[in-house]
């Protein structure tokens, strides 16, 4: 059996916690691990490591292998697909799956699920059916929900049934007659031939094939193919197609309600990621922070705090969070995009203070890591070693630098930081210049081969 992890996406519905340089499946508040760490977990249940393949959006790469190396896990490079864009999961899915043969099970990075002997059961069952059939999986459900689609049964199979049909999200009346009649959440999961899933695609999805046979660049393919997901696409068409019933504890993260379900309370029903909040008289609440919050004769409310937003809604509402997404990126808010702190190959940076034409960060470098060799046109840079040592390259000179050291790089001058201690080096850096943005970059020379 072999495994392909979905993990293209943005995890917008999870704003701010989630970012789209940071989303939802690499953020560690979940027994300090990542969803898609904890999804590779639930691979290696049924896949060796060389059986595992990966498809992500590029800007992932790095999160991808920082969080594969916390685990400990080596997957070859092969088995890593990066995407020039995002198309949703049916083009992800037929880009790995025409280039390897073989049965697989499809699982998002993103979903929280229970492992029990049902879940083990459940794909090996999913396995025999991919003979004959495309294979869902759909989660019993525990109430009706307006949050996820439904799949309708029919037809019973061995440990399965043919899919009548697929019901996209319900109002409440709807959902609670979906229960009733016993149809099942899709669950998002899926169990693939890879001959029968090529062969569906190139009937009913026909756009979506010739762009892979006829262009041999991925960004061609990607630049003539519709965005379309593989329940669209194909599964809502299709004949082959059956479902295996899950009864596990699930959650596809896809809102804050969702993350309430899941997180333990406390006495007054209280769920609390982050420092433990000072509560009065207050009841019911999801409380995301890393600082301390405190409340008084608050309800049924989702606080999320962040170094750089807050979100404040009623539970329930938190499915309306996708809107205030689209607003902020309609006006081109960074704060859609990445966090006060962003993650990179060689470490992080944390944003301190900025103005109008300077920027104060905290760096750091990781052990044996270095930044690109590189210049800037509109800002000059100011360096101060808090701890660690740095190796600092400019203007042709090389020199160390020890805690309370410090130097200074004009605009234009060629430079590298560079960490050849082990432990990591930070560094207190302030930008002055009229333009500060993050593509006032040349790089001449970088170790993860970024333009």
């Amino acid at each position: 059996m072999k495994t392909l992890i979905l993990a293209g996406g943005k995890g917008t519905r999870l704003w701010p916690l989630s970012r789209e340089l940071m989303p939802k499946q690499f953020i560690k508040i979940f027994d300090g691990l990542s969803l898609f760490q904890k999804t590779l977990q639930r691979a290696l249940i049924f896949s060796k490591p060389e059986d595992i393949f990966i498809v992500a959006n590029r800007e992932y790469k790095f999160r991808i292998l920082d969080d594969l190396r916390d685990l400990n896990v080596e997957i070859p490079k092969e088995n890593i697909f990066l995407e020039p864009q995002a198309k949703s999961t049916l083009p992800a899915i037929f880009w790995v799956l025409r280039n390897n043969s073989g049965k697989f099970a499809i699982l998002p990075s993103d979903h929280l699920i229970e492992i029990n002997e049902e879940y083990r059961n459940a794909f090996i069952t999913a396995e025999k059916l991919s003979e004959k059939f495309l294979v869902t999986f759909g989660i019993k459900p525990t109430k009706p929900h307006t949050g996820y689609g439904y799949i309708k049964p029919s037809e019973k199979l061995e440990n399965g049934y043919i899919v009548d049909e697929f019901k996209e999200k319900p109002d409440l009346e709807k959902a609670k007659e979906f229960v009733e009649k016993g149809y099942l959440w899709n669950s998002g999961m899926f169990f693939f031939d890879s001959k029968i899933f090529v062969e569906e695609v190139r009937k009913l999805a026909p756009e979506v094939f010739r762009a892979f046979e006829t262009h041999a660049d991925i960004e061609e393919v990607y630049s003539n193919i519709p965005e379309l997901s593989v329940d669209f696409g194909i599964l809502e068409k299709s004949k082959k197609v059956a479902v295996v019933p899950l009864s596990v504890k699930w959650s596809d993260m896809g809102s804050f309600d969702s993350l309430y379900e899941i997180f333990e309370k406390d006495e007054n029903g209280n769920a609390v990621i982050g420092e433990k909040p000072v509560s009065i008289s207050s009841k019911n609440n999801l409380i995301v922070a890393q600082k301390l919050v405190a409340t008084i004769g608050v309800e049924n409310l989702i606080i999320v705090d962040t170094e750089d937003a807050l979100l404040i809604s009623k539970l329930g509402e938190s499915e309306k969070v996708k809107d205030i997404y689209k607003a902020l990126s309609a006006k081109n808010d960074r704060r859609v995009v990445i966090h006060r702190t962003a993650y990179r190959p060689w470490g992080s940076y944390t944003v301190l203070e900025e103005g109008e034409r300077y920027k104060i960060k905290r760096i750091t470098i990781k052990p044996g890591k270095r930044l690109s060799l590189q210049r800037h046109y509109h800002r000059s840079e100011h360096w101060v070693v808090v701890k660690g040592t740095a190796r600092v390259y400019y203007g042709g000179k090389e020199t160390l630098l020890r805690p309370g050291e410090s130097t200074f790089i004009p605009a234009g001058i060629l430079h590298r930081l560079e960490n050849p201690g082990k432990v990591d080096l930070e560094v207190i850096e302030t930008q002055i210049g009229e333009y500060l943005e993050e593509d006032d970059i040349e790089r001449l020379d970088d170790d993860y081969g970024r333009d």
